[in-house]
């Protein structure tokens, strides 16, 4: 089982070298053999689930179906074995069918989308960030109802329709319904008819163990001629298996009744408590038939992302260095961070690495000199002149350790306000200088 590395993508190796999409991917799956199943964080939780159905189903087979096999005329009493394997069998791949597939991950953009508008000055080729903002929000139309879709701050992109964000996965997850614990994998576009598949053969399983465990006890009742109380005293597995079921089958029972429901009315769990369709107009409701054909005889897309294809080296230039286009986040002008993701807001302008500072001090530096009609790094070197008094040696020191760390507390007007401020010291440095020289002589 392979977990995605916390580490950067490094763009130093040779094209025959470059990782694997799963071994930089950046939500917090998990891997196992090689990129070719996707699980969730908590994918531990699914062998927890297969021992709470393995456990009882093979504890009926051996002190129940097996005392049952000789009880039934003809081959009858076979089948009840056979019957409860393959019961069992089929219940544990469809929950790894549920929680070993990509749910409909959607991919995430390397750069934010440009907003409607956008350009960039002629004269100076400057962009101006402080007059762009994206739209938290657009509305689109569907089935003739207006929708409305966010912006998502982590994936940069606008959620396609009854998308969203899962805070466990860190994925955008196309058709979310929820992230279910019990499969460790979010329930999406592309696993959602094997979760609901896989939590009803549950309850029929239980239902199966249930009702044969008592036809057992009974059986032992009339060949004892005991009554069903003492017959019971006989069979202590069959009364924990019946304990047991009663209780499993109000839980996944009453899973498999609340989700027959919303595919009846084509809603997902998320829509069902969020937005409350009994009070609107679903826009994805196309009548009781035909929601459940879209749910179980529709073709399931292809993942749309290659886990095991490798990353090229423009892919890992976009990810270790993403270009600043003077956007800002949407979220940005709120005190709080993505409420999905619980994170602060991140300016997309802001400077991901120390060479990104250093290149737009020099440019920025070297703007402001060309303006102002002086030729960049022309006066002395500052740091070495004795002459030079502490003060402006101390504010020189002062502004860049500011710009050092400028990139995580200021945006890009502060900085073009710091190199102006450091220009202009520079000049009346030089010219202190000059005087000095002309004094002297």
């Amino acid at each position: 089982m392979y977990v995605t590395p916390p580490s950067r993508f490094s763009v130093g190796r040779d094209a025959g070298e470059q990782p694997r999409v799963y071994q930089v991917w950046r939500g917090t799956n998990v891997f196992f053999l090689q990129g070719r199943f996707i699980f969730g964080p908590d994918a531990r939780s699914i062998f927890l689930t297969m021992l709470l159905i393995i456990a009882p189903a093979v504890t009926f087979c051996v002190f129940i179906a097996r005392h049952l096999i000789n009880d039934f005329p003809g081959d009858w009493g076979i089948s009840v074995m056979v019957v409860a394997v393959v019961f069992i069998v089929y219940d544990v791949m469809l929950l790894l069918l549920t929680s070993g597939r990509d749910p409909g991950i959607i991919p995430r953009n390397t750069q934010p989308p440009e907003p409607e508008g956008f350009h960039v000055s002629n004269d100076t080729g400057v962009q101006t960030p402080q007059q762009f903002r994206l739209p938290r929000t657009k509305d689109v139309i569907v089935n003739g109802i207006s929708v409305k879709i966010k912006y998502c701050d982590t994936c940069m992109l606008y959620r396609p329709p009854r998308c969203s964000h899962c805070s466990i996965c860190n994925n955008c997850v196309e058709r979310f319904d929820h992230h279910c614990p019990w499969v460790g994998q979010c329930i999406g576009f592309r696993n959602y008819r094997f979760f609901y598949m896989f939590v009803f053969s549950t309850t029929l399983l239980c239902l199966y163990v249930f009702a044969f465990c008592w036809v057992y006890i009974i059986k032992i009742g009339d060949a004892e001629n005991l009554s069903v109380w003492k017959a019971m005293l006989k069979a202590p597995a069959s009364i924990v298996l019946i304990i047991y079921c009663f209780l499993c089958v109000w839980f996944v029972g009453g899973l498999s009744v609340f989700h027959f429901y919303l595919m009846s009315t084509n809603q997902t769990t998320y829509e069902n408590f969020r937005y409350h369709y009994d009070r609107q107009a679903n826009p994805y409701n196309r009548g009781i038939l035909n929601n459940f054909l879209e749910i179980f005889c529709t073709r399931i897309p292809p993942s749309k992302n290659n886990f095991r294809a490798r990353v090229t080296v423009e892919q890992g230039l976009q990810q270790t260095r993403v270009p600043s286009k003077g956007f800002m986040s949407p979220s940005m002008s709120k005190p709080a961070g993505d409420l999905e993701m619980a994170r602060k807001p991140v300016p997309w302008d802001e400077p991901r690495t120390a060479a990104d500072i250093r290149d737009l001090e020099v440019g920025l530096g070297g703007l402001l000199d060309e303006k102002e009609g002086r030729i960049t790094h022309a006066s002395p070197d500052l740091s070495r002149d004795d002459d030079l008094p502490a003060e402006l040696m101390e504010g020189q020191a002062g502004m860049h350790s500011r710009q050092s760390s400028w990139g995580h507390r200021t945006g890009t007007s502060e900085s073009v306000d710091s190199v102006s401020v450091q220009t202009a010291a520079l000049g009346e440095a030089n010219g202190s200088d000059h005087a000095t020289m002309s004094g002297a002589h």
